[in-house]
């Protein structure tokens, strides 16, 4: 089924004075409506490139990007810029304009921007009463209404999205693109921030395209994941199917590793203790959380077992655990762990990535 967002091989290179830089090398991805679809990847991997290509603010080098079934590069710069008025855009510093007041920001594309009521089939612009009346259900939706009269230096960082997310939203978009929108956030404002995004797309049926580095954000909210390693399209899927079975080095480096010097620093250690290890990934399902699967390993198995890493996610609304093991340096009894452990449900794999 043909999704509201097509791309085809795109590719997109930058010619600069000293050489070409491939930014992206034929990406293909189908987002359906309603999705809330992660693209995820390093610094540099090329994913804004991706984001700004998806409404033409970057033209692709080659392919194509279909919006509900129309190809971008085949409209009129007059259909392109109403094409986009259906696409909105947040970012990660908020771009808000700091002389207007909140609700004079949410205002300024019903008033100026040519999105508001429709005149004769074409798009006009609202009156400065209906925009205020329609910025202040906006406020309302994103919880900002008792703060319409403040500047936005007087504003948090999530308030500032906040009010970001309002303006996105004033045009009635049936599409809205995240790029990096939750990076400046602490990890308590970044969640509340997700939460609106869920609700929006919730209630709004908006489909959210999310762009980061943080696989915690794409666990939280996304229903499925693009991986962008150095311009290409290493995997993409379900993000329950890439969380429990990752086929590529890029999905089990940003899934096993994470982000952060402090995971970095912590897994160094690990990897000089633990160098030569065999240590595999388990991901608990629902029904084995319940059951100490590990403590009876080690009874029935008389081996001791080396936990490198423990933790719990949120993955599509759905706790999920998952754990690396270092196991005993007997190959024989490696293989019946991993044995026991599929038995019992767990679905296991082997990280030789995790340690060198």
């Amino acid at each position: 089924m043909a999704g509201i967002i097509e791309v085809h091989h795109l590719s997109k290179t930058f010619v600069t004075r000293d050489a070409d830089v491939e930014a992206l090398q034929d990406i293909s991805l189908s987002i359906q409506t309603g999705d809330i679809y992660g693209i995820i990847g390093m610094s540099g991997a090329g994913k804004s490139t991706l984001v700004r290509c998806l409404n033409f603010l970057e033209r692709p080098t080659s392919g194509t990007v279909e919006i509900e079934g129309k190809d971008l590069s085949t409209l009129s710069e007059k259909e392109l810029r109403a094409r986009r008025a259906e696409i909105a855009m947040i970012f990660q510093h908020f771009n808000l304009l700091m002389q207007k007041n909140v609700i004079d920001n949410i205002c300024f594309p019903l008033l100026y921007g040519g999105v508001g009521k429709k005149d004769g089939g074409k798009r006009g612009t609202m009156s400065k009463k209906d925009a205020r009346k329609r910025a202040a259900e906006l406020l309302e939706i994103v919880g900002m209404s008792e703060k319409a009269k403040a500047y936005p230096s007087q504003l948090s960082g999530g308030q500032k999205q906040r009010v970001a997310i309002a303006r996105a939203l004033a045009a009635n978009p049936k599409i809205l693109l995240c790029d990096e929108a939750t990076s400046a956030l602490d990890p308590q404002t970044t969640q509340s921030i997700l939460q609106l995004l869920k609700q929006i797309n919730r209630d709004y049926g908006i489909t959210i395209v999310i762009i980061t580095h943080e696989m915690s954000v794409v666990r939280e909210i996304c229903s499925h994941v693009a991986i962008i390693s150095e311009g290409r399209l290493a995997e993409q899927g379900r993000v329950t199917d890439i969380f429990e079975h990752p086929r590529t080095k890029e999905a089990k480096e940003l899934i096993v590793k994470g982000e952060g010097e402090g995971s970095r620093t912590l897994e160094n250690r690990q990897r000089d203790l633990m160098k030569g290890k065999c240590c595999i990934r388990i991901v608990f399902s629902v029904n084995s959380s319940f059951e100490p699967v590990i403590a009876n390993m080690v009874l029935r198995f008389g081996q001791p077992i080396n936990i490198l890493r423990a933790d719990t996610k949120n993955v599509e609304g759905i706790a999920r655990g998952e754990m690396i093991l270092s196991l005993p340096d007997d190959v024989r009894i490696q293989e019946d762990m991993k044995a026991y452990l599929v038995e019992r449900g767990l679905a296991v794999e082997e990280v030789d990535g995790y340690v060198d």
